[in-house]
């Protein structure tokens, strides 16, 4: 008969603590706080949800979506649309910045990280600068 293997008790340490992300929200939202104005205007602004757009600019009868974030299980989301618009931007991302990119225009972040914040708000604002430009406006029209 073979030898019953042991039952491993499981621990309270052996589960990993959930992060504290409500400093990670708070920074990146006082970040896009400074695009918030004349052109940008707060869509949905809750606890754990802060998500921007641009009123004057309409796709489908409906203001596009400029930049936000999320506050999930284990991360904070940051969401910025304009690198679908631009692939140039995502051509200048540092490789810290890429390795928190999940998919084209989302990164995820468990902690304050300031160089990466500040590289976001560095592309957010090329970002504005584009979906301001004369050329991207006419591109939706074209679309439409």
């Amino acid at each position: 008969m073979p030898a019953a293997k042991a039952v491993r008790a499981k621990s309270s340490s052996s589960k990993a603590s959930k992060p504290d992300l409500a400093p990670v929200f708070s920074a990146l939202s006082r970040m896009l706080d400074k695009f918030v104005g004349k052109d940008v205007k707060a869509q949905s602004d809750k606890p754990g949800d802060y998500h921007l757009e641009i009123p004057s600019i309409l796709h489908r009868k409906k203001p596009i979506y400029f930049a936000g974030l999320r506050t999930g299980k284990n991360y904070v989301s940051f969401h910025l649309l304009s690198l679908y618009y631009n692939p140039d931007l995502m051509k200048s991302m540092s490789p810290a910045l890429k390795k928190r990119n999940q998919g084209k225009a989302c990164f995820n972040f468990t902690q304050i990280d300031p160089e990466c914040f500040a590289e976001l708000e560095r592309l957010a604002a090329e970002g504005l600068k584009k979906f301001k430009s004369d050329e991207f406006r006419k591109y939706i029209e074209s679309i439409q």
